[in-house]
């Protein structure tokens, strides 16, 4: 099930706020845990005893580190069983079959693949429950004491299948909190929610869909400019994608009473890759700064590289188990690391040269991460600078069937128009967001291109 999806706009989610705000708040928790565990069950019932199993985990695990606060020794023992226990269920699930290749290819064995499907939003749920028993290991703060409170915490549906990933911390006080819904907070999330529903909807799943056409003609025959209208639509097609994800979920969150953190912060229009990732998924982001790289040593130690190499690899596994996640991670490690020792002061004093800069870097860098196949990957790379078929009808004609969608995008990637929804009444604001719902069905009625990228990761 899928926040864009007529099932879940016009049965689940009315049918679980119904539920939620007619019980006694004391019982609403478990009411989340429960719709919150039936939406993960929808798609694949028979990893919810995967998301039950790391639930129950860290929850003992966080109250025996507590318990032993005056043994170093024990809670670092406890610390290493639960990063062990959740890294072996995401590795199992996610890395097994990509280390069969590996040994396949270096000792030349035959070892068949697993056949295992990857548990959806594994990589956000446990990360969350690692952030929880590390915290408590760094006495942040005590563990919850209800274990459905925690459940519904682990298993939250509005950000549970693909983030913004949400640590304890962030989210304790409003779990803690019987009273943390009212009608402001419900309202602001309707219209984040819709807001984010019509990005991906109108922007992602047709740009998306341009993205799929160019891709599936033949590559020796494309263009040079059809090809950067391919990666083009896969660069606003992802951000959209994500971002109105992360809007649906803050909103979600919100009609349930929770403040999610921010995830995206219009990344397009930074300066320099350094800025890019301080602006794009900052939930990963910022754990990664916080559970690797500031543990490692972060700034303040001599192989400060060493450290940002080490966040960039496992940055890039993250995303996925192939040689092109990998790649796209040393590709951003060489840039930041490029910009931190000398580039940076440059790009502060070329205003539009370095926002040409970025753009032009992640470009390049989506053309890493989504050819998966290395050999197309080059073939691609050589046809975005190849001069011996510059432009071609094929491109003239998509070009003038989404070039509406591409204007809107490059709109929307900037904050011209959340500013200039501040200045309107809120009569046009709430006529606009209306509009742009029955428009966002439409299109879900009449189309069945409506994926979402970051389920697979």
């Amino acid at each position: 099930m899928v926040f864009s999806s007529l099932l879940f706009l016009f049965f689940f989610l009315p049918l679980v706020l119904i539920i939620y705000y007619i019980s006694p708040k004391n019982i609403r928790l478990a009411i989340l845990f429960i719709a919150s565990l039936i939406f993960y069950a929808w798609g694949e019932p028979v990893y919810i005893i995967l998301i039950i199993f790391s639930t129950l985990v860290d929850y003992c695990i966080g109250f025996l580190i507590y318990k032993f606060s005056n043994s170093k020794f024990k809670k670092i023992f406890l610390l290493i069983v639960s990063v062990t226990i959740n890294l072996s269920l995401l590795g199992f699930f996610k890395y097994s079959n990509f280390l069969i290749n590996i040994i396949n290819y270096i000792f030349k064995t035959n070892f068949n693949m697993l056949d295992i499907s990857l548990p959806i939003g594994i990589s956000f749920y446990t990360f969350q429950t690692l952030s929880y028993t590390i915290d408590i290991f760094r006495n942040k703060f005590k563990p919850q004491k209800n274990i459905i409170a925690f459940g519904a915490y682990v298993s939250l549906f509005p950000q549970l299948i693909a983030g913004p990933i949400v640590t304890y911390e962030s989210v304790e006080n409003d779990i803690n909190n019987k009273n943390r819904e009212n009608i402001l907070k419900f309202n602001e999330g309707v219209c984040r929610f819709i807001e984010g529903l019509s990005k991906k909807i109108i922007l992602a799943n047709n740009l998306g869909y341009l993205f799929e056409t160019l891709k599936s003609s033949d590559l020796t025959t494309m263009s040079t400019m059809t090809s950067w209208l391919c990666i083009l639509s896969y660069f606003f097609q992802i951000y959209f994608d994500f971002s109105g994800y992360s809007d649906m979920a803050i909103g979600l969150g919100k009609m349930f009473g929770f403040n999610f953190n921010e995830n995206f912060n219009y990344p397009y229009i930074s300066r320099s890759i350094s800025e890019f990732w301080r602006r794009w998924h900052i939930s990963l982001g910022s754990w990664f700064k916080n559970y690797l790289y500031i543990p490692l040593g972060g700034n303040k130690v001599k192989f400060k590289y060493l450290n940002l190499l080490i966040v960039w690899i496992f940055t890039g596994l993250w995303h996925g188990a192939n040689l092109n996640f990998l790649l796209w991670g040393l590709y951003f490690f060489i840039i930041i690391m490029i910009e931190k020792l000398f580039l940076i002061k440059y790009l502060n004093k070329y205003n539009i040269l370095s926002r040409i800069y970025t753009l032009f870097l992640i470009l390049i860098g989506w053309c890493i991460f989504v050819f998966e196949d290395i050999n197309y990957l080059i073939l691609f790379l050589k046809k975005m600078f190849s001069v011996n078929l510059f432009i071609d009808n094929y491109f003239l004609y998509y070009f003038k069937n989404f070039l509406l969608y591409i204007l809107i995008a490059c709109l929307f990637s900037t904050p011209i128009m959340k500013n200039l929804k501040l200045k309107l009444p809120q009569f046009i604001s709430n006529t606009f967001l209306i509009l742009i719902f029955i428009i966002s069905i439409s299109f879900i009625v009449n189309s069945s291109f409506n994926p979402f990228l970051y389920f697979r990761f």
